[in-house]
């Protein structure tokens, strides 16, 4: 079998002041929260200015955005027995935001937005999630140590869910 060398370099410094408008969170499948682009906006570009919106039936202080109805078709929650992260994967009916059509997908970190952070229990220290709406795919994973990039490696942001946070898709 091929192996595949993994970049282990650690994570740049966060890019600016910690802000609620680029906080990501994971309670439980019906509970969280995604980075999103603009209308139209594609997610690569995004990264400087994505914003948090939380699902509709989400109790966290602060949600000031909710992703649309739908949205979400499906999402499962997993957390590491050595509590090392958790994670959301799921599925998504992209026709129900305004996604760029063109659109693969792209992944929202530490470093972009500016002030980007997990603030589940004690999984503050990196995240990585990718959206893909072509594929109908999302996925978050919140880890507890800084430069974890063993189970947050920011650097697979071409790899896609299934390798970058790999989990629970079918459903």
């Amino acid at each position: 079998t091929p192996t595949t060398s993994v970049d282990l370099r650690p994570t740049p410094a966060p890019t600016g002041d910690s802000s609620g408008l680029t906080t990501v969170h994971v309670t439980n499948q019906n509970d969280f929260s995604l980075l999103m682009p603009k209308a139209g906006e594609m997610i690569s570009d995004a990264e400087h200015d994505g914003s948090a919106f939380c699902t509709p039936r989400s109790q966290a202080p602060g949600c000031n955005k909710r992703l649309p109805d739908g949205l979400i078709r499906a999402a499962a929650v997993e957390r590491a027995s050595d509590g090392s992260w958790v994670q959301v994967t799921g599925c998504l009916d992209s026709s129900k935001y305004p996604f760029a059509s063109s659109d693969d997908g792209g992944q929202f970190d530490v470093r972009f937005p500016n002030g980007a952070q997990c603030t589940t229990g004690g999984y503050g220290a990196s995240f990585i999630e990718q959206i893909e709406p072509t594929a109908n795919r999302f996925c978050l994973r919140c880890c507890s140590s800084k430069n974890d990039q063993e189970n947050c490696n920011s650097h697979q942001d071409k790899s896609g869910c299934l390798v970058a946070v790999p989990g629970q898709y079918d459903f």
